[in-house]
Formats: C-alpha cells, structure tokens, sequence
C-alpha cells in the first residue's frame, strides 16, 4: 500500500459518509480528490461500478416516496441516456489531462452556486427536462459527478426531504447503471481500475452507515455546507494543479485560482452562519424570513 491508496481510502470513507448522510456526494467528493493520482479512465470505471450499488441502495431506503416524484423525473431520464453515450465516448477519446480540466471547470461554479444558495424555481420543468437530462448524463458518464447540480435543480424546486432523495436516487441509478454499460460496450474497464476496488469497497461498506447515523444527531444544513466548503477548496486546488498540467497558466498565477475560491468560499460561509445566527438577533419576523431563503 503505498500513499496515493492510503489518500484514497481516506477520502473515499469521507466521500461514502456524506453520502450516507445526505443521499449523494460520493463522487463530488472522492473525484477531485483522487484525480490527483489517477486519470478519469483508471478512476471512473472503478467509481461506476461503486455507485451503481450505492444509488441501488439510497433508491432501496428512499422507496416509499418514488410513486410522488417519478413523473417528475421522466424528462429528466429521457435525457439521461443519449448524455451517457456522448459522455462516454468523450471520455474514450480526448486526452485526460483535458477531461480532468473539464472536470473541475464544470464542478467548481456548480458547487459555488449552492454554497451561495441560489434560488430560482423554473416554471417550465417539464420543458427543460430532457436537455437537462442530456447535459447530467453526459457529465456524469465523463466525471462520474451528477449530485451537485441535481441538488441545485431539486433544492430550486422545492422537493421535500424524502422526495429530493427518492427523485435523486431514481436518475442516479439510471445514470450509474447505463453509463457502466456504456464503459463496457467501450472497452474502458482495465485492470488498473479493479486493482484500486478493495481500496474503495470497504470504505463505503463502513462510512455510509456511519453517515446515516451521523446526520441524526447534528444539523443537516450545517453539514452540507461545510461539505462544500471542503469540495470547493478540493476543486480549486485540483484547477491549479490541472492548469500547470496544461501548461495553461505558470505555477505560481496558477494558484490565483485556489485563492479566489478561498476567498469566495469564505465569504459565502460567513454569509450561511450570519443568516441562521439573525433569527436569535432580530426576531421572529426576521426569522419568517430566513426560513423562505
């Protein structure tokens, strides 16, 4: 066992507990991280295979409310499929230091538009259901990540607890399941990526439990948010490093990236914890409308 494993298990046994905490986050988390030592041709097929009994098991606990959210979903779905052939065969093709810079270019504004609480219902869901769809599958079969703009979508539509789970499993199983499919009928599984498995497997077995009984006993928002603060320093290091990579940007303005996420991040935390500190402050009406944000 050498470092680069030991740095796996680790993030991957973080990666399996918030996902076990709050229904997605194994890929956003792990995949940055290890991206630093593995190419996404090594890492994906590996992680695919993980999560096709991850989001099996999420869907399996959140059962009982999928007849309230599948119709919801269907546009969504129907997209899924024709994203996961392009994405795939992106993947196939294009060298991976430029899917790695594809990974976090597209990663990072996505975890930052959460961390700031963006908010906009869209009235037409039905309408841009199959080209968000398109866009989910082809993302995720080239990173193997849906989760975070998934969770901007569903957060902006107002989906209660169980129900966000329920429409969040139900795509990632369909993703996870035909983009498996697609890396088969691709050639892209290889033994470089069964031999990073047993590193993988046990971390998941032992943190998603370990999640579930976490987010019972602490403030589920708070968790989150501290998740992505984690995520979004995670990713921009990842940009700096993939920069250089590239030849893109010198070493040192390189890192003018993961400054600006420092700073970004740090003012949107700040924001967070002002916002739920005001009710206690200000009052209940002051209160009223925290709660609506």
């Amino acid at each position: 066992m050498n470092t680069d494993h030991i740095i796996l298990i680790l993030i991957t046994f973080l990666a399996a507990t918030v996902n076990g905490a709050l229904g997605y986050g194994f890929s956003s988390i792990t995949v940055p991280v290890a991206l630093l030592f593995y190419t996404n041709r090594i890492l994906n097929p590996a992680l695919v295979m993980v999560e096709v009994v991850i989001n099996g098991y999420v869907l399996l606990m959140n059962r009982k409310s999928v007849p309230h959210t599948w119709r919801r979903v269907v546009p969504i779905l129907l997209g899924v499929l024709p994203g996961v052939m392009i994405g795939s065969y992106v993947l196939f093709m294009v060298q991976p230091g430029w899917v790695k810079f594809f990974t976090y270019f597209v990663l990072l504004p996505l975890i930052l538009l959460q961390a700031a609480g963006v908010r906009r219902p869209i009235r037409s869901e039905k309408a841009v259901g199959v080209p968000f769809g398109m866009g989910i599958g082809t993302l995720y079969s080239v990173t193997t990540i849906s989760g975070p703009p998934l969770a901007l979508l569903f957060n902006n539509q107002g989906y209660a607890k169980q129900e966000f789970r329920a429409a969040l499993s139900l795509i990632r199983v369909a993703e996870s399941t035909m983009t498996a499919v697609a890396y088969y009928f691709l050639g892209l599984y290889s033994v470089e990526s069964t031999q990073i498995l047993p590193y993988i497997v046990p971390t998941v077995l032992v943190g998603i439990p370990l999640g579930t009984y976490l987010i019972s006993r602490m403030d589920p928002e708070v968790f989150r948010r501290l998740c992505m603060s984690f995520d979004a320093l995670v990713v921009g290091f990842g940009m700096s490093r993939v920069l250089i990579e590239l030849r893109l940007a010198p070493s040192p303005a390189a890192y003018g990236v993961l400054a600006a996420v420092v700073v970004i991040d740090a003012y949107l935390l700040y924001r967070f914890f002002q916002r739920r500190s005001s009710p206690s402050r200000t009052g209940g009406q002051s209160g009223l409308r925290v709660r609506r944000l």
